[in-house]
């Protein structure tokens, strides 16, 4: 990517304010058609415990020691940041509100009422827009979900990893199977979508303990449920003591009872790690996987805007304190930078074949102001290779595909130098 303004730590502290919009509407090679849907990203950086698997920009909060949560300022900052934003994202509609972290059901309903109030009153946010908030399911959180409920949330997604205590302590989660349970059962009698995220090949975990607890996850007919693997991320506690784990054969076993069950309790897979019935599908996440927009505000947070001759991203200061700070002083940004040409299919393509669906020719150029022609190659692999079909002007990955994605995303990558 080519700089679009100074690189993360050559502007004076506490950040980088954002571009100039003139310079974004200046001319370049790109020419997209249009701009896509546009999503709202609220980073809420704080946890009960940080989790020795966990990858993302959140920090454990003790309350004992620490007080309580600076709720006021961490919403001031993100108001702040919000407003700092507005010029690139004029006149747009927002189709969907995440708030994400960390652990966002920390904060109290009050707080999270106050948050997506003042949001509206700033974005145009369109009618019955999806708005998913994280929740962990500890009893601390258990008793807010009706009042998340009534501040404007319209899904949530609970954390629930497994329903078996021995791998819960194993990951580290702060929460019991039992709390879990009791949190499923607050999120059905308030929320008409919900989320159930799992994880499977976890240290300790046999087969059959994977599949008591895909049973019991299922025998809530959730109407959506996510299923991730369990990664050693670089620069987790994992990372650094690796536990031991299911073999891979074990792990591709587990893989196959999530087919299956999902497929059984008439969930529809739609992407590599999620599954949901009808009219349940995250919209927020789908515009992810379409190549669609997003700002990000908060800790950490990122974004992907795009404008009539190019495409950038954002990312906002990590430290909670120092993005405080530097939001309030209107520059809260690490970096922005501006996707170069030769990176945009991967891109592109890095979303896009995690659907099921694949996508339309067309979308690709609309969404990345490049021909068809720039990935022919790639596709031609994809294709010879068993990983993609073409019907017309559609694209999918075949079942191979999904089972080795990384391998056909790779496809797309550039290395002949071209900008």
């Amino acid at each position: 990517m080519a700089p679009l303004i100074t690189a993360a730590g050559a502007s004076p502290e506490p950040g980088q304010a954002n571009p100039d919009l003139l310079a974004l509407m200046r001319p370049s090679t790109l020419n997209l058609g249009g701009v896509p849907p546009l999503s709202l990203y609220v980073h809420i950086p704080w946890c009960l415990r940080k989790c020795p698997y966990c990858d993302f920009n959140s920090h454990a909060w003790d309350a004992q020691q620490q007080g309580a949560l600076p709720e006021s300022a961490l919403v001031a900052a993100l108001l702040a940041d919000l407003e700092a934003a507005l010029p690139l994202v004029w006149g747009r509609k927002v189709q969907t509100i995440f708030i994400g972290g960390g652990t966002p059901s920390l904060l109290a309903a009050a707080t999270v009422a106050e948050l997506i109030a003042a949001i509206r009153a700033r974005l145009d946010i369109v009618p019955g827009a999806e708005i998913t908030l994280e929740a962990n399911p500890g009893t601390f959180e258990r008793e807010r979900f009706a009042a998340f409920a009534h501040a404007g949330v319209t899904r949530l997604s609970i954390g629930v990893q497994s329903f078996d205590d021995g791998c819960l302590q194993a990951i580290g989660r702060v929460h019991s199977a039992d709390q879990a349970h009791a949190a499923i059962a607050e999120a059905k009698a308030h929320f008409g979508t919900y989320n159930l995220d799992l994880m499977y090949a976890l240290p300790g975990q046999s087969r059959d303990l994977w599949q008591d607890s895909l049973r019991q996850a299922l025998a809530y007919q959730p109407p959506h449920v996510s299923i991730y693997h369990l990664t050693l991320e670089p620069n987790t506690y994992f990372a650094k003591h690796p536990p031991a784990l299911p073999d891979e054969d074990t792990a591709y076993d587990m893989l196959d009872d999530v087919v299956a069950a999902t497929a059984a309790s008439g969930l529809q897979r739609y992407e590599v790690s999620a599954f949901a019935r009808p009219g349940h599908r995250s919209q927020h996440n789908l515009n992810y996987w379409q190549f669609g927009d997003y700002l990000g505000v908060g800790p950490g947070a990122h974004s992907k805007l795009s404008f009539a001759h190019r495409i950038i991203r954002q990312v906002r200061l990590r430290d909670p304190q120092r993005y405080i700070s530097g939001a309030m002083a209107g520059r809260a940004l690490s970096s922005s930078t501006e996707v170069s040409r030769r990176d945009l299919p991967f891109e592109f393509m890095l979303n896009a074949l995690r659907l099921v669906d694949g996508f339309n020719l067309s979308d690709f150029s609309a969404r990345t102001g490049l021909p068809t022609s720039s990935i022919e190659a790639g596709l031609s692999q994809g294709q010879s290779k068993g990983l993609l079909q073409r019907d017309g002007q559609h694209v999918h990955p075949t079942p191979r595909g999904m089972d080795f994605l990384s391998d056909l995303q790779a496809l797309f990558l550039r290395d002949d130098g071209s900008t």
